[in-house]
């Protein structure tokens, strides 16, 4: 087995510098949300551009999928009728430079077959994408236009989109020749284990093309994703990235990054220390309960909730559980939490350290490895 390698970053300038100047083709990334992966892969982006006197962009050499690309499609629901629902493209951004040219639909769409049932028209006047969806009536079909697709579909929608994109750059048709990198962040979050093995498969062999000499690097939250990439990309570097108070840690992992888990729980053992709870942290949580709950074979992270002779107690932590960990919370503006959600937060987390034992050594400050 491998010496395990580990890295330490002050800055983000430092982690994307030290990645543009690796050799290998390909590397993948496992960090957990809020850790800064999106933030990364702008850094990244943005370290690749070139700029005028006048602060204008002369050159570039990142092509890029995270929350900024997805948030270049928009919906109109049609507000006043309700009848005709699209989605919007933003026009005005480069990643679109020359679409009319290109006959995306014809692109896009044995991709989009490998994943989806419904169609698409793109309204390049109008710069708008029209969803289609067949319905078998009798002995014949019916076509519904303008259909709402849902969350799942969109995304698959726009990662087809992206990888069509992608696939251009890799031929090196014209309007994409500048691409030099690709930095792929998180294109499975919205989408069943199922389709996340199919868009982990179906990317590796996009990125295995031969004659593709463009370097790629792939950061994600997802388990089952990251593994079924470090089996496709053997030789891929791999790494582990935590948050740390004074900047990043990287660790070189295997297929399985187990080690997070563990990692996650000596952060909030911290927090919780020093009363420094944040709202994210109910993200951490519900991530532990839910891995802790898939390896004792429950059905549901809150069957990792115990509190003794007390259901009620034990339903209102749940659904906080719940509650809490849907919500849109950054590290990057941390919200502290209220002192009623730390009290709470703060019963949960100790039963479960109650009732899954953990080596006490593992939180001792001199036994957390030092990163070099």
């Amino acid at each position: 087995m491998p010496e395990l390698e580990h890295y330490s970053f002050s800055a983000l300038d430092d982690f994307v510098s030290y990645l543009r100047g690796q050799d290998k083709k390909v590397h993948l990334l496992f960090a957990y949300n809020g850790t800064g992966k999106t933030r990364l892969s702008m850094d990244f982006r943005q370290a690749g551009k070139t700029m005028d006197e006048n602060g204008n962009v002369v050159q570039r050499d990142t092509l890029y999928f995270n929350a900024f690309t997805e948030d270049l499609f928009y919906w109109d629901n049609d507000l006043e009728n309700d009848t005709e629902r699209v989605l919007k493209i933003n026009q005005n951004s480069k990643f679109f430079e020359g679409l009319p040219e290109l006959e995306m639909e014809n692109r896009i769409r044995p991709l989009l077959r490998r994943y989806a049932d419904f169609d698409f028209f793109i309204d390049y006047n109008e710069w708008h994408v029209m969803f289609t969806r067949e319905e078998r009536v009798g002995e014949g079909n019916v076509t519904h236009d303008f259909i709402k697709v849902s969350r799942g579909e969109e995304r698959l929608f726009i990662w087809c989109f992206f990888l069509s994109i992608m696939q251009l750059a890799i031929d090196k048709q014209e309007a994409y020749d500048w691409v030099k990198y690709i930095f792929i962040d998180d294109p499975v979050s919205s989408l069943d284990d199922h389709n996340a093995i199919s868009v982990a498969h179906h990317l590796a062999q996009t990125i295995k093309t031969e004659g593709n000499d463009i370097k790629t690097v792939i950061s994600t939250h997802h388990a089952l994703f990251f593994n079924v990439l470090c089996n496709e990309f053997g030789k891929a570097r791999k790494f582990f990235i935590k948050k740390t108070s004074d900047g990043y840690r990287l660790k070189t992992t295997t297929d399985s990054p187990f080690i997070y888990h563990v990692s996650l729980i000596q952060e909030l053992k911290k927090a919780v220390e020093e009363d420094r709870l944040f709202t994210y942290h109910f993200n951490v949580l519900r991530t532990i309960l839910e891995k802790a709950a898939n390896f004792h074979g429950f059905s549901k992270f809150s069957d990792c909730i115990e509190i003794e002779d007390d259901d009620e107690d034990r339903t209102l932590h749940s659904r906080l559980v719940n509650i809490m960990s849907h919500g849109a919370y950054s590290l990057f503006e941390p919200v502290e939490m209220v002192q009623e959600n730390k009290e709470y937060f703060k019963s949960i987390f100790n039963n479960y350290l109650s009732n899954y034992k953990f080596n006490e050594l593992l939180f001792a400050e001199e036994n957390i490895e030092p990163l070099v």
